[in-house]
C-alpha cells in the first residue's frame, strides 16, 4: 500500500505548570485546556525533598489507595522460625556466616507460601518445567468468570520457553477484546536475573491468589500479565546473567538477547499501564567487604530515572505506587529504601542508586510512557535463608501495586492519554535531554553489624538518581531518517513498538547531518562499574543540510508517542545509542529530520 504523508503536524500545545502541591486543580484545568484530554488532580502526599529523610527504615503515611489486605494475615505480626545459617556464595567473604543474632532480625510471615520450589524440604527452587505446569493448571477453564491464557513469550538461548500468564474478565484473552473491555494492563516481571528466585515463586503465589484467590477482585477493572521467569537459563543454573554472558536487564533498548527480544513483544502487544519489575539485592558480599555490616532492608525500591520520562509518568510512579507500597510494607513489619548497589572496586565507600540510562526494563518501559517501579529483596548470596519473607516482600509490594492500578484506572488512563499525545505534540520543536548524570550527596544508611544483628548506621557518599544532573541539550527534530542498510535497527525499533515508514519514491528533506569530532571505544559503564562489554563512543557536531532520500530507506516519525524511546536509540553520541552498540553501521546511516517531509510511504507492518 501507497501512502504520501506530511507528517502530521502536532496536535497538542504543551504547558509546563510549576507543580508546588499536588492537588492541583488548576494547574490540572489549566493543562487539559490545552488538550481534549483532561487531567486528573494529584491527591498523594510528595516525598519531602524527592527522597525519603536519611536512614529511613519506616515510612510516613500516604494518602491514596488502602494496602491491600494480605491472605492469611489479620494483623501484621511476625513470627520466627529457626534458620539454617548458609556460607555466603559468590563474595571474596564466602568464609561468613549469618549468626543467630542477624536471623532474628528477619522473622517469618505468618503466611507460609506454597510454590513448588517453597515445598517442605525442598533444597531447590521452582524448575522452569514445574513452573510451566502450574501455570497450565491456572489456564485451565473453570466457574471463576476470569479468563485465562498461557502465553509463550518466547524461548530462552538454551530452548527454554519464555511463559507468561493473562487473566482478566474481558470477553475473552484476544488482543481486540482485552482494547474492548477498557481495562488497563499490568505487566509483572519476576527473575530477569536468575540469582533471583524470591520474585518468580512470589508471582506463581499471585498468579494463583488473582485466579481464585482474595486478590481476583482486582480483575474486576484491569488485566494482569504475569511473567514468573524472564531468564530461565540463568535460573537453572543460579547465575545473573542469560546463557551468552549478558545481563538482560541492560538489554531493553538493544534487544539482543532473545529474553529481552521476549518481553519487548509483550510490552508491544499488550501495551501495559504499569510494568513491575521484581528483583533481589546482595546480602554481604560487597557490603561486608567496604562497609564491615551486611543489609538491614526487606525491599529497596525505585521509580523510573532517565532523561526525557514524561514528568507526568515520574508522578504518578513516585505518588501512586511507590508511597503505597512503601505504607504496605511497613504495616507488614518490612523495611524499605531507596534502592542502592556498590561498585565492585573495594577501595570505593559510595552507594549509587539504579542506573539513569535508557537500558534497564524500568527505565525503557517509562519512556514507553508505562508508569514502572523496580522492587528488590534481600537475598542474593544467602541461598534459601528466609525465603518465606523475601517472597511476602515481593507479594505485599506487588499485590500493593494492582491494588492501586484498580483504585486508580481512570486517572492513570487519562495520563497515558495525555502524555502520548503531549510527547507525539513536541516532534518538530523544543528540545531533549541527550543525556542526564547522577549527582552526589550524603546519606546515612542502616546496615547491621554481622555478628550482633545491630544496626549500624553510616554516613556515605549517595549517588541519587532521583536528582538527576541535566546533561547537554539538543533541539527534538521532526523524525529521523535511516539508510535502507540499517534493516536491524529498524527491526529493532518495529519491536519497540515504533512505527518507521519505509520509503516508496525518492525524495528530499531538510537534515541535520551528525559530523564526527572524535572517537573512542570503551568499556561500557555501569552501577556496578565498567562491564565487559565495549562501546564506539563518538562526539558529533551538526551539519543542516538537504539530502536527497532514495527509495528502500526508512523514515521514524516523532509524532508518535514513543518517540522518546526513538531518540534514545538513534543520537549517536550515547553509551546507550544503536551506533555505540554496532547496530548502526556508521554516521551517515542516520539523519535528523528537521522539516516535516513530503515523501511516499510504502507501510511494510
Amino acid at each position: 500500500m501507497m501512502m504520501k504523508s506530511d507528517a502530521a503536524s502536532p496536535t497538542t500545545q504543551r504547558t509546563m505548570p510549576a507543580w508546588t502541591s499536588l492537588t492541583v486543580i488548576a494547574a490540572a484545568l489549566a493543562l487539559s485546556a490545552c488538550s481534549s484530554t483532561p487531567l486528573p488532580a494529584w491527591n498523594s502526599t510528595p516525598i519531602a525533598g524527592g527522597q525519603p529523610a536519611p536512614g529511613t527504615v519506616t515510612t510516613r503515611p500516604a494518602s491514596g489507595p488502602s494496602p491491600v489486605q494480605i491472605p492469611g494475615i489479620s494483623n501484621p505480626g511476625v513470627v520466627s522460625t529457626p534458620v539454617e545459617t548458609v556460607p555466603l556464595q559468590g563474595s571474596p567473604l564466602s568464609g561468613w556466616k549469618e549468626s543467630d543474632e542477624v536471623a532474628a532480625r528477619f522473622p517469618d510471615p505468618q503466611r507460609n507460601y506454597i510454590t513448588p520450589g517453597l515445598s517442605a524440604g525442598r533444597t531447590t527452587y521452582t524448575s522452569n518445567a514445574e513452573l510451566g505446569q502450574w501455570l497450565r493448571q491456572l489456564a485451565t477453564p473453570d466457574q471463576s468468570g476470569t479468563k485465562t491464557e498461557l502465553v509463550t513469550a518466547g524461548t530462552s538461548q538454551e530452548g527454554q520457553p519464555i511463559l507468561a500468564l493473562l487473566l482478566t474478565r474481558a470477553a475473552s484473552t484476544s488482543l481486540h477484546d482485552l482494547d474492548q473491555s477498557q481495562r488497563p494492563t499490568v505487566l509483572l516481571i519476576g527473575q530477569q536475573h536468575g540469582d533471583e528466585p524470591a520474585g518468580s515463586e512470589a508471582l506463581l503465589a499471585l498468579a494463583q491468589d488473582l485466579k481464585q484467590g482474595p486478590l481476583s477482585a482486582v480483575l474486576d477493572k484491569i488485566n494482569v500479565l504475569l511473567v514468573p521467569r524472564a531468564n530461565p537459563d540463568g535460573a537453572a543454573t543460579g547465575r545473573r546473567t542469560t546463557a551468552n554472558g549478558l545481563d538482560m536487564n541492560r538489554d531493553h533498548l538493544l534487544l539482543q538477547t532473545p529474553e529481552a527480544q521476549a518481553l519487548a513483544k509483550l510490552s508491544r502487544n499488550y501495551r501495559p499501564l504499569a510494568v513491575l519489575d521484581a528483583h533481589e539485592f546482595t546480602v554481604a558480599g560487597r557490603y561486608l567487604e567496604k562497609f564491615k555490616g551486611v543489609q538491614r532492608y526487606d525491599a529497596l525500591l525505585q521509580p523510573p530515572t532517565t532523561a526525557n520520562v514524561h514528568e507526568f509518568v515520574s508522578k504518578a510512579a513516585n505518588e501512586w505506587y511507590l508511597l503505597p507500597i512503601q505504607k504496605a510494607l511497613t504495616e507488614q513489619g518490612l523495611a524499605t529504601n531507596w534502592y542502592y548497589t556498590t561498585t565492585r572496586d573495594p577501595q570505593d565507600l559510595s552507594l549509587s542508586m539504579g542506573g539513569v540510562r535508557p537500558d534497564t526494563g524500568r527505565n525503557v518501559n517509562a519512556l514507553k510512557n508505562a508508569t514502572t517501579m523496580l522492587i528488590e529483596t534481600r537475598g542474593v548470596g544467602i541461598g534459601r535463608a528466609h525465603i518465606q519473607r523475601r517472597v511476602h516482600a515481593q507479594y505485599v509490594a506487588l499485590a500493593s501495586a494492582l491494588e492501586t492500578t484498580a483504585q486508580r484506572t481512570k486517572e492513570l488512563e487519562q495520563v497515558r492519554t495525555f502524555v502520548n499525545r503531549d510527547i507525539a505534540s513536541q516532534a518538530c520543536r523544543g528540545e531533549f535531554t541527550l543525556e542526564a548524570k547522577q549527582t552526589t550527596e550524603k546519606r546515612r544508611v542502616l546496615f547491621l553489624d554481622p555478628q550482633t544483628g545491630e544496626d549500624m548506621q553510616q554516613e556515605v557518599d549517595w549517588h541519587s538518581s532521583v536528582k538527576l544532573s541535566p546533561g547537554p541539550k539538543r533541539a527534538r527534530p521532526c523524525g529521523y531518517w535511516l539508510a535502507s542498510s540499517a534493516t536491524d535497527a529498524v527491526d529493532k525499533l518495529r519491536a519497540l513498538g515504533l512505527q518507521v515508514l519505509r520509503v516508496a519514491e525518492p525524495g528530499n528533506l531538510l537534515a541535520d547531518t551528525y559530523q564526527e569530532q572524535e572517537r573512542s571505544s570503551n568499556a561500557k559503564s555501569d552501577v556496578l562499574g565498567p562491564a565487559q562489554q565495549s562501546v564506539e563512543r563518538v562526539k558529533v557536531g551538526l551539519e543542516r543540510v538537504a539530502i536527497d532520500v532514495p527509495e528502500g530507506s526508512y523514515y521514524v516519525p516523532l509524532n508518535q508517542s514513543l518517540a522518546n524511546v526513538a531518540i534514545a536509540a538513534l543520537e549517536p553520541d550515547t553509551q546507550s545509542s544503536f551506533f555505540a552498540n554496532h547496530i548502526i553501521a556508521g554516521l551517515n546511516d542516520v539523519a535528523r529530520s528537521m522539516n516535516n517531509p513530503s515523501l511516499v510511504y510504502e507501510e511494510t507492518e
